[in-house]
Protein backbone atom coordinates (compact mmCIF):
# COMPACT_ATOMS: atom_id res chain seq x y z
CA UNK A 1 0.00 0.00 0.00
CA UNK A 2 1.13 3.88 -0.67
CA UNK A 3 1.02 6.08 2.73
CA UNK A 4 1.12 9.34 2.68
CA UNK A 5 1.88 11.44 5.87
CA UNK A 6 1.71 15.42 5.68
CA UNK A 7 2.48 17.53 8.65
CA UNK A 8 3.56 21.28 8.99
CA UNK A 9 6.73 21.13 9.98
CA UNK A 10 9.71 18.93 9.92
CA UNK A 11 9.71 17.26 13.13
CA UNK A 12 6.24 17.03 13.60
CA UNK A 13 5.64 13.40 12.21
CA UNK A 14 8.29 11.95 13.62
CA UNK A 15 7.09 13.11 17.08
CA UNK A 16 3.03 12.00 16.35
CA UNK A 17 3.81 8.99 13.76
CA UNK A 18 6.70 7.98 13.01
CA UNK A 19 6.59 4.27 15.37
CA UNK A 20 3.32 3.57 13.05
CA UNK A 21 5.12 4.65 10.07
CA UNK A 22 8.52 2.59 10.75
CA UNK A 23 5.77 -0.42 11.30
CA UNK A 24 4.33 -0.15 7.89
CA UNK A 25 8.01 0.32 6.30
CA UNK A 26 9.36 -2.52 8.16
CA UNK A 27 5.53 -4.27 6.78
CA UNK A 28 6.48 -3.20 2.95
CA UNK A 29 4.52 -0.70 2.47
CA UNK A 30 5.52 2.84 0.50
CA UNK A 31 5.74 5.81 2.62
CA UNK A 32 5.80 9.18 1.36
CA UNK A 33 7.09 11.89 4.09
CA UNK A 34 6.02 15.40 3.37
CA UNK A 35 6.19 18.35 5.70
CA UNK A 36 4.05 21.37 4.06
CA UNK A 37 6.20 24.17 5.59
CA UNK A 38 10.16 24.96 6.01
CA UNK A 39 10.39 25.08 8.96
CA UNK A 40 12.21 28.72 8.56
CA UNK A 41 10.91 30.42 11.50
CA UNK A 42 11.79 27.68 14.61
CA UNK A 43 14.92 29.34 16.16
CA UNK A 44 15.86 32.26 17.76
CA UNK A 45 19.47 33.01 16.24
CA UNK A 46 19.58 31.42 12.81
CA UNK A 47 18.08 33.17 10.75
CA UNK A 48 15.51 31.94 8.11
CA UNK A 49 16.88 31.19 5.03
CA UNK A 50 19.70 29.24 6.52
CA UNK A 51 17.52 26.95 8.73
CA UNK A 52 15.82 26.20 5.95
CA UNK A 53 18.79 24.33 4.58
CA UNK A 54 19.21 23.13 8.18
CA UNK A 55 15.78 21.47 8.80
CA UNK A 56 15.44 20.28 4.97
CA UNK A 57 18.96 18.21 5.63
CA UNK A 58 17.31 16.99 9.01
CA UNK A 59 13.98 16.11 7.56
CA UNK A 60 15.95 13.76 4.81
CA UNK A 61 17.89 12.15 7.80
CA UNK A 62 15.22 11.65 9.86
CA UNK A 63 13.66 9.45 6.61
CA UNK A 64 16.50 7.76 5.75
CA UNK A 65 16.14 6.18 8.93
CA UNK A 66 13.54 3.83 7.73
CA UNK A 67 14.37 4.45 3.78
CA UNK A 68 11.05 6.84 3.59
CA UNK A 69 10.71 9.23 0.36
CA UNK A 70 10.67 13.11 1.83
CA UNK A 71 9.22 15.82 0.51
CA UNK A 72 8.10 19.35 0.60
CA UNK A 73 5.58 21.96 -0.48
CA UNK A 74 8.24 24.80 0.57
CA UNK A 75 5.24 27.42 2.26
CA UNK A 76 6.68 29.56 4.70
CA UNK A 77 6.49 29.24 8.49
CA UNK A 78 2.85 30.77 9.66
CA UNK A 79 2.53 31.66 5.94
CA UNK A 80 0.05 28.40 4.88
CA UNK A 81 -3.97 29.67 4.79
CA UNK A 82 -6.05 26.98 4.04
CA UNK A 83 -9.05 28.99 2.12
CA UNK A 84 -6.86 29.95 -0.74
CA UNK A 85 -6.76 27.82 -4.08
CA UNK A 86 -3.49 27.65 -4.78
CA UNK A 87 -2.60 26.11 -1.39
CA UNK A 88 -5.05 23.91 -2.18
CA UNK A 89 -3.79 23.11 -5.62
CA UNK A 90 -0.46 22.46 -3.97
CA UNK A 91 -1.83 19.67 -1.96
CA UNK A 92 -4.14 18.39 -4.60
CA UNK A 93 -0.84 17.73 -6.57
CA UNK A 94 0.80 16.00 -4.03
CA UNK A 95 -2.23 13.57 -2.97
CA UNK A 96 -1.80 12.80 -6.88
CA UNK A 97 1.76 12.49 -6.73
CA UNK A 98 1.85 10.18 -3.90
CA UNK A 99 -1.35 7.93 -4.75
CA UNK A 100 -1.95 7.24 -1.39
CA UNK A 101 -4.25 4.51 0.29
CA UNK A 102 -3.69 6.08 3.32
CA UNK A 103 -3.06 9.69 4.33
CA UNK A 104 -1.96 10.43 8.11
CA UNK A 105 -2.15 14.51 8.78
CA UNK A 106 -2.93 16.53 11.81
CA UNK A 107 -6.37 16.32 13.70
CA UNK A 108 -8.20 19.55 13.20
CA UNK A 109 -7.98 20.59 16.57
CA UNK A 110 -4.22 20.76 16.94
CA UNK A 111 -2.39 23.41 18.81
CA UNK A 112 -1.28 25.67 16.19
CA UNK A 113 -2.43 27.93 12.44
CA UNK A 114 -0.11 25.62 10.57
CA UNK A 115 -1.46 22.61 12.16
CA UNK A 116 -4.84 23.71 11.78
CA UNK A 117 -4.64 24.75 8.14
CA UNK A 118 -2.64 21.69 7.16
CA UNK A 119 -5.58 19.36 8.45
CA UNK A 120 -7.97 21.57 6.48
CA UNK A 121 -5.84 21.20 3.10
CA UNK A 122 -5.59 17.96 3.33
CA UNK A 123 -9.32 16.93 3.87
CA UNK A 124 -9.59 19.22 0.73
CA UNK A 125 -7.08 17.94 -1.39
CA UNK A 126 -8.18 14.03 -0.50
CA UNK A 127 -11.22 14.73 -1.87
CA UNK A 128 -10.44 17.05 -4.76
CA UNK A 129 -7.70 15.07 -6.34
CA UNK A 130 -9.67 12.68 -8.06
CA UNK A 131 -11.63 15.60 -9.83
CA UNK A 132 -10.00 14.98 -13.53
CA UNK A 133 -10.97 19.21 -14.16
CA UNK A 134 -8.48 20.19 -11.54
CA UNK A 135 -5.40 20.80 -13.59
CA UNK A 136 -2.00 20.37 -12.03
CA UNK A 137 1.43 18.50 -13.04
CA UNK A 138 0.44 14.67 -12.04
CA UNK A 139 -2.97 13.02 -13.53
CA UNK A 140 -6.20 13.04 -10.92
CA UNK A 141 -6.73 10.32 -8.55
CA UNK A 142 -8.33 7.03 -8.71
CA UNK A 143 -10.46 7.38 -5.55
CA UNK A 144 -10.24 9.20 -2.13
CA UNK A 145 -7.83 7.54 -0.29
CA UNK A 146 -8.20 6.71 3.91
CA UNK A 147 -7.74 9.53 5.99
CA UNK A 148 -6.55 9.45 9.39
CA UNK A 149 -5.66 12.49 11.94
CA UNK A 150 -2.23 11.71 14.18
CA UNK A 151 -2.15 12.38 18.13
CA UNK A 152 -2.06 16.35 18.97
CA UNK A 153 0.64 17.54 20.86
CA UNK A 154 0.61 16.34 24.42
CA UNK A 155 -2.65 14.55 23.32
CA UNK A 156 -5.03 17.58 24.56
CA UNK A 157 -8.66 17.12 23.27
CA UNK A 158 -7.71 13.99 20.98
CA UNK A 159 -9.68 10.95 21.74
CA UNK A 160 -7.93 8.05 19.93
CA UNK A 161 -10.55 5.55 18.02
CA UNK A 162 -8.00 2.96 17.92
CA UNK A 163 -4.09 2.29 18.61
CA UNK A 164 -0.71 0.97 16.47
CA UNK A 165 1.25 -1.05 19.18
CA UNK A 166 4.85 0.72 18.49
CA UNK A 167 6.92 -0.89 21.49
CA UNK A 168 9.38 -2.72 18.79
CA UNK A 169 9.71 0.98 17.22
CA UNK A 170 10.03 3.25 20.17
CA UNK A 171 13.83 3.63 19.45
CA UNK A 172 13.63 3.98 16.12
CA UNK A 173 10.78 6.75 16.18
CA UNK A 174 13.35 8.30 18.89
CA UNK A 175 16.24 8.32 16.49
CA UNK A 176 14.31 9.72 13.53
CA UNK A 177 12.95 12.76 16.37
CA UNK A 178 17.13 12.89 17.35
CA UNK A 179 17.81 14.04 13.33
CA UNK A 180 15.67 17.38 14.14
CA UNK A 181 18.47 18.52 16.54
CA UNK A 182 17.61 22.12 15.44
CA UNK A 183 14.14 21.59 17.07
CA UNK A 184 15.73 19.54 19.92
CA UNK A 185 16.86 22.80 20.98
CA UNK A 186 14.43 25.24 19.73
CA UNK A 187 11.68 23.22 21.74
CA UNK A 188 13.69 23.73 24.91
CA UNK A 189 14.10 27.02 24.73
CA UNK A 190 10.98 28.24 23.74
CA UNK A 191 8.73 26.00 25.47
CA UNK A 192 10.60 24.31 28.21
CA UNK A 193 9.84 20.95 27.01
CA UNK A 194 12.74 18.05 26.69
CA UNK A 195 10.72 16.68 23.19
CA UNK A 196 12.74 13.03 23.48
CA UNK A 197 11.35 12.50 26.68
CA UNK A 198 7.76 14.49 26.12
CA UNK A 199 6.91 11.69 23.21
CA UNK A 200 8.12 8.68 25.13
CA UNK A 201 5.83 9.97 27.98
CA UNK A 202 3.01 10.41 25.95
CA UNK A 203 3.76 6.99 23.76
CA UNK A 204 3.55 5.48 27.36
CA UNK A 205 -0.10 7.14 28.31
CA UNK A 206 -1.35 5.78 24.98
CA UNK A 207 0.45 2.27 25.54
CA UNK A 208 -1.65 2.12 28.83
CA UNK A 209 -5.02 2.98 27.37
CA UNK A 210 -4.10 0.59 24.31
CA UNK A 211 -3.08 -2.48 27.00
CA UNK A 212 0.45 -2.45 25.54
CA UNK A 213 4.00 -1.04 26.30
CA UNK A 214 4.08 1.99 23.78
CA UNK A 215 1.09 3.19 21.58
CA UNK A 216 0.37 5.87 18.73
CA UNK A 217 -3.19 6.94 18.56
CA UNK A 218 -5.26 7.72 15.37
CA UNK A 219 -8.69 9.14 14.53
CA UNK A 220 -9.95 7.65 11.46
CA UNK A 221 -12.05 10.13 9.35
CA UNK A 222 -15.58 8.88 9.22
CA UNK A 223 -17.65 10.11 6.33
CA UNK A 224 -19.53 9.18 3.13
CA UNK A 225 -16.72 8.34 0.01
CA UNK A 226 -13.74 7.52 2.43
CA UNK A 227 -12.79 3.65 1.78
CA UNK A 228 -13.31 3.29 5.65
CA UNK A 229 -13.25 -0.93 5.57
CA UNK A 230 -9.45 0.25 5.00
CA UNK A 231 -7.24 -0.53 8.46
CA UNK A 232 -3.87 0.34 8.90
CA UNK A 233 -2.06 -2.85 7.43
CA UNK A 234 0.10 -3.54 10.38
Amino acid sequence: MNILAVGAHPDDIEISCAGTLSKLKQAGHHIVLCHACKGDKGHYTIPPEELTDIRRNEAQAAGAVIGCEVVSLGFGDGEIIAENQENRMAFIDLVRYAKPDIVITHAPNDYMPDHIAVSQLVFHATFFATLPWFKTSNPAADRVPALYYMDNLSGLGFEPTFYVDVTDHLETKLDMLSKHQSQLVWLKEHDGVDIVDFVRTLGKTRGIQAGCAIAEGFVQHLVWTRPNAIRFPV
